[in-house]
């Protein structure tokens, strides 16, 4: 299934992204969208793996590898793995893995040999009191924004105990929300920039709850959302039925890849469920 619509400039946006280059280097961050871009999410195949024949730069395959973990593939072929525990994936090993630390399903301590980035979402050296990464790995750029998570035991935050991941490839940017247990301040959202696909977990309780986490999703306003963190239709269900205010349409796709192109996203908000009915 893709829907296509041309694609126009806003001479609002690129006299904004003009000021923006003449104010000089900036953190890393997402820029804002500078093309007010048609509809289009392709269902796609790793079989064989190769990205559509038009070769913009700005397009992944993501893929849904259950609990909230997403494989996301570079025209440039780096793969990255979200939330990744050591079992999730498959085929070639990853060339950058992310991690959070709120359960043993969402990271380890012995990723495999070889990946070349092992970036851990909690401050785990020394030290650190916040995890801080900004990598390049060919056509992939991957960097953080450290978010506070609850300490299970007590009750009380761990500071910086989780991350935000962002992947950048060519203009487009997808975020990870990793088990994120509160809303974002302003601070937040500026680190963030502008996020084309945001994958968010939606079990309701373990991160947090439903509307709070359908309140992120305005914060951060993107384009696509993947659901994630979910066990059964019943939480997809009530999800969907608290996007309604968002006017978010939603999508299930038959297969847990689907191709993303920055020029072809959806003009609306698209949920797209590549989990299924249970994503756990």
């Amino acid at each position: 299934m893709t829907l296509r619509f041309s694609a126009r400039f806003s001479l609002v946006a690129l006299l904004s992204a003009a000021f923006a280059l003449l104010a000089g280097p900036a953190l890393a961050r997402c820029s804002q969208n500078l093309v007010q871009l048609g509809a289009g999410v392709q269902m796609a195949s790793l079989d064989g793996f190769r990205l559509a024949a038009d070769m913009s730069p700005n397009r992944v395959i993501v893929t849904f590898l259950g609990h909230s973990s997403y494989q996301i593939d570079t025209p440039q072929g780096v793969r990255a793995i979200t939330d990744y525990n050591g079992v999730n994936g498959f085929g070639r090993r990853p060339d950058i893995v992310t991690m959070n630390n709120a359960h043993s399903t969402h990271f380890t301590d012995d990723p495999e040999e070889g990946v070349t980035h092992v970036l851990r979402g909690w401050p785990s050296q020394p030290g650190e009191t916040e995890a801080k990464h900004e990598v390049t790995l060919k056509d992939m750029k991957v960097w953080n924004v450290p978010t506070n998570a609850r300490d299970w035991g007590g009750g009380s935050a761990r500071i910086n105990g989780n991350s935000i991941f962002i992947y950048a490839v060519g203009d487009l940017c997808l975020a990870h929300l990793g088990h994120l247990h509160h809303r974002l301040t302003r601070d937040h959202l500026e680190e963030l920039g502008r996020i084309d696909v945001l994958m968010v977990p939606i079990d309701g309780s373990y991160t947090m709850g439903l509307p709070l986490m359908v309140d992120v999703i305005r914060q951060i306003q993107p384009r696509i959302v993947l659901p994630m963190h979910y066990w059964g239709r019943g939480q997809l269900d009530r999800f969907e039925g608290l996007m309604a205010g968002l006017e978010a349409d939603f999508v299930w796709p038959d297969r847990r890849s689907v191709e993303i192109v920055k020029e072809q996203l959806p003009e609306k908000l698209t949920v797209i469920a590549v989990g299924g009915e249970g994503g756990g």
